[in-house]
């Protein structure tokens, strides 16, 4: 059965998208802004009539595997498909359907740890061009900002030699009250500040702007010096000794074999005896102890108020939120909270949680980048894409072609859209946080900051 938004009409590439939970949902909305031609399919006809009734698409009710549906859904036509229902042995059964009976590009996830470790073997003979793991990317981000606990969040770029470290500046740091222009008379010209959230509002900064207390800034920086400038402005940057996970789930797998291997200590609490005992034959290096992570006498004896760093990782977002309040009541300790509900993230960010993580945004994140590339001209691919802020911010990466307009030409002398920032060069492996005279040559990777959307290109930064 067919459902369709009666304003539709065919723009940008056929994407195909299977499932419609709560990922699915989040490539929708992601996407929309970039002008692709989506086509949904879920067995659920509620599911497809929520997003046919809120965004121009057509949705399809029918098993996302069947060739005949996929057929009905366009896939002669598609450019990319993209799986992602609860099932990881259904979203690769899509993907081979499409991929045997059309030419789009194929995209699944895949949650289940034995696939995921099979995963370049599983792209080459399914011919994926992507195997995303949602339980795994988040664990990632947790674990960089473990290892810098200072930070709100750490994105890696220029294949792992620069990072974009989000953090707030407390009252009486040496930053506050000082022009961004001021910094490199003070030696900490290694950085640069590429966005600003006070308030509510999110700028990309000039020159001019006065950092004050209680700012959260996002600034890049090749990683040594990301280090270096912490150092310098007061903040912690050892990683954290040991770690408290509330949850054993399969994010609680990933991010503990982490931080087992760099050297941190863990424990896990689990109130699934059965899954207590898979982790613990699984990270033999691990405490996991069985019991209910609301229990407060079960939490003291377990020592969370002297841990270093509590980690709510429980599949109910209303319980992570409460344990990382009551986490903050007793202790000193990093604190980290995962939420699976995006909906009311502004109201759940004004409760001082600590570092949110989105998996399904961190998922979405990496698709809608590869995405971009696909629909962007050769000459301009999009290597890493990250939205920051409550997707306010995107920090983007290019890989940058011959005959674009940014190439040959000092920066200083470029017409930059009005916030926008260049704020890093890669070239053949040395960082470059730029100056007006520094020049972006044919295959140097370059990193955007904006708060516009659907930058697809190089070229797009320019008026």
């Amino acid at each position: 059965m067919k459902i369709k938004n009666e304003k539709r009409k065919a723009r940008g590439l056929h994407i195909i998208i299977v499932g419609c939970g709560k990922v699915g949902s989040t490539l929708v909305e992601r996407l929309i802004p970039d002008n692709h031609d989506i086509t949904v399919i879920d067995q659920r006809a509620s599911s497809i009539q929520q997003l046919t009734d809120r965004f121009d698409i057509i949705g399809i009710v029918g098993n996302g595997a069947s060739f005949s549906v996929q057929r009905e859904a366009g896939v002669d036509q598609a450019d990319v498909l993209i799986a992602v229902t609860e099932s990881d042995e259904l979203n690769l059964l899509c993907c081979v359907v499409a991929k045997r009976s059309a030419q789009c590009d194929v995209i699944a996830r895949v949650r289940t740890p034995e696939y995921s470790a099979e995963a370049d073997y599983l792209k080459e003979k399914l011919g994926l061009a992507m195997i995303i793991n949602p339980d795994q990317q988040a664990a990632n981000a947790i674990a960089r900002i473990l290892y810098m606990p200072t930070a709100l969040s750490v994105n890696v770029f220029a294949g792992g030699q620069a990072d974009m470290i989000r953090l707030k500046l407390p009252e009486g740091n040496v930053l506050t009250g000082k022009k961004i222009m001021d910094l490199g008379s003070e030696r900490l010209s290694d950085v640069l500040i590429c966005a600003v959230e006070r308030d509510g509002e999110v700028v990309i900064p000039d020159g001019s702007f006065v950092l004050q207390a209680g700012d959260v800034i996002a600034f890049i920086a090749q990683i040594r010096n990301g280090r270096n400038f912490l150092k310098k402005t007061g903040f912690r940057t050892h990683q954290v000794r040991d770690t408290i996970l509330l949850g054993g789930g399969r994010c609680a797998y990933y991010l503990a074999r982490y931080l087992l291997e760099a050297g941190i200590s863990v424990k896990i609490v689990e109130k699934d005896g059965k899954r207590c005992e898979e982790l613990s034959n699984l990270l033999p290096q691990a405490i996991v102890i069985n019991g209910d992570a609301s229990n407060a006498d079960l939490l003291g004896e377990v020592g969370i108020e002297t841990a270093q760093s509590v980690v709510a990782l429980t599949g109910i977002d209303e319980e992570n939120i409460l344990l990382t309040m009551y986490a903050r009541e007793i202790s000193n300790a990093k604190l980290i909270t995962k939420v699976n509900r995006i909906s009311f993230h502004q109201v759940i960010e004004n409760l001082d949680l600590g570092s949110l993580i989105f998996p399904k945004y961190i998922t979405s994140e990496a698709i809608v980048a590869y995405v971009r590339a696909r629909a962007a001209q050769m000459h301009s691919d999009i290597e890493t894409l990250v939205q920051l802020f409550s997707d306010r911010v995107e920090a983007i990466e290019f890989l940058v072609g011959e005959d674009t307009g940014v190439t040959g030409i000092p920066l200083a002398e470029l017409r930059l859209r009005d916030q926008m920032l260049i704020t890093c060069i890669n070239h053949r492996g040395r960082i470059i946080i730029p100056r007006g005279q520094d020049v972006i040559r044919p295959g140097d990777t370059v990193i955007i900051v904006t708060t516009h959307t659907g930058i697809n290109k190089i070229d797009d930064v320019l008026v």
